[in-house]
């Protein structure tokens, strides 16, 4: 997200509601899975175990960070983190499953990626790990498999690996809005960048779970592997009609991977929507054409919708533009037969504050806003199916005055490293925000769709 994105300015009967909103439960046991244990797309509506599969979702990008057995990891946080989102009815996670080592400002070390074909072992295991305890609690991870923006090295340093070295950093003054994103969407047309992305690919969807035991093709926790984190065409619309070609081929070619390895799995593109596109919903139609459902991105402070220095002044109008956005990418997904999910939102706590237990009446106000027009659009049966809110920062603290994390800390909250620590994280102590989630898990339950 930028100047119009977020990437660049800066108790038991919960865990049984929990299965419910996922299904009905599975039976444990050394049984190989059935087609009915992974969720499938049937026109607007995802399925699972024959019925139509609908979640409460959160962000958690650093789950197989916390998932490994090594010096960066926290395996017995990672268990009581899951435990946690079950108890609120949080049945579905965004997780980061690739990184990249990178020269960019505030990106990521240790990485998955060291340099292509140079894997980070100790990452794979803690994915292995997050994925097996995934599976106990019968919840669904969606896995993105590189990044448009810095934190996460992406595919910047995809180009950089490549291309003699050449890079810019995003906020660069000599290098101002739209050029990161411009450069980013080189990776399109790059070949060799594109063939280090794919040979990752292979390798993790062709990996055996060191856990479980499962070959990751078989994994029932896995819902969607998602091409990338927010994969735009361009920043300017030259660049992104110079690019729009080589998108869509990328696209194509990268669903198609994936399928052959895992076709039981979905496939997700990650995309903002509109946003993501110029406002140009032709390229977000087709760029969902090889791709299972459709996804949203909604960040009102970051795209100046709210004036952050005037929450309670400017809500409101920010609020009609956020209710514009979701009923847009509701037509669209009707226009294309695909569900939907709000997969990215997220807002500031009052007064822009960072430190748990500061004031989260304007967050709580735009999560009410995002589950009521969920709600609202499941009882229309429209193809909206789930939202995941970003992000939950559980029991993570910032470590320094200054809310930056600094490179290798391991403090994980659900702020990537580029942005202050706290800023759109729900914290363990946020008990107002963690009420409405998991008041929208029940009221999830109760929804009987218009026929």
């Amino acid at each position: 997200m930028s100047q119009v994105s977020r990437r660049t300015l800066m108790g038991t009967g919960m865990g049984a509601l929990g299965l419910a909103l996922a299904g009905c439960a599975v039976a444990k046991g050394d049984a190989k899975a059935s087609s009915s244990d992974f969720v499938t797309v049937d026109g607007i509506h995802f399925k699972l175990k024959g019925e139509t599969y609908r979640y409460v979702g959160a962000n958690i990008w650093y789950g197989a960070y916390l998932g490994s057995a090594a010096s960066f990891g926290d395996r017995t946080r990672l268990i009581k983190e899951l435990d946690d989102l079950k108890a609120l009815g949080v049945m579905n996670l965004r997780v980061l499953a690739s990184s990249e080592l990178s020269p960019l400002i505030n990106s990521l070390d240790p990485a998955f990626s060291n340099k292509p074909g140079d894997y980070n072992a100790d990452l794979l295991t803690g994915l292995d790990f997050l994925l097996a305890e995934l599976d106990k609690r019968d919840m669904k991870a969606v896995l993105y498999l590189t990044n448009f923006w810095e934190w996460s090295g992406g595919m910047v340093t995809y180009q950089y690996w490549t291309n003699g070295g050449q890079y810019i950093n995003m906020n660069d003054p000599a290098h101002p809005w739209p050029e990161f994103a411009d450069f980013s969407a080189q990776f399109y047309a790059s070949g060799a960048a594109k063939q280090a992305y794919y040979d990752y690919i292979k390798m993790l969807l062709g990996r055996t779970n060191s856990i479980s035991g499962k070959a990751y093709r078989d994994e029932t926790a896995i819902m969607a592997w998602q091409l990338s984190n927010e994969p735009r065409p361009g920043g300017s619309d030259a660049a992104i009609k110079k690019n729009t070609d080589d998108y869509y081929g990328w696209i194509k070619d990268s669903a198609a991977l994936i399928r052959s390895l895992a076709p039981n799995h979905l496939v997700s593109l990650g995309h903002e929507g509109l946003q993501g596109a110029n406002g140009q919903e032709e390229i977000v139609i087709k760029a969902h054409e090889h791709i299972d459902y459709l996804t949203a991105h909604i960040w009102p402070q970051n795209w100046s919708w709210v004036d952050k220095d005037d929450l309670p002044g400017s809500f409101d109008a920010g609020a009609a533009k956020v209710q514009a956005y979701i009923d847009a990418h509701i037509a669209i997904a009707q226009k294309i037969n695909k569900p939907l999910v709000f997969e990215e939102f997220g807002f500031p706590r009052d007064d822009i504050a960072y430190e748990p237990g500061t004031p989260t009446t304007y967050k709580d106000k735009f999560y009410g806003l995002i589950y009521k027009a969920v709600e609202d659009a499941i009882a229309h049966n429209t193809p909206v199916a789930g939202s995941n809110f970003w992000a939950w920062g559980g029991a993570g603290r910032a470590l320094h005055k200054d809310y930056h994390m600094l490179r290798g800390e391991t403090a994980y909250v659900g702020d990537p490293p580029h942005e202050p620590q706290g800023w759109y994280s729900v914290f363990n102590t946020d008990t107002s925000t963690q009420s409405l989630i998991r008041t929208h898990a029940t009221d999830l339950l109760n929804i009987k769709s218009a026929s």
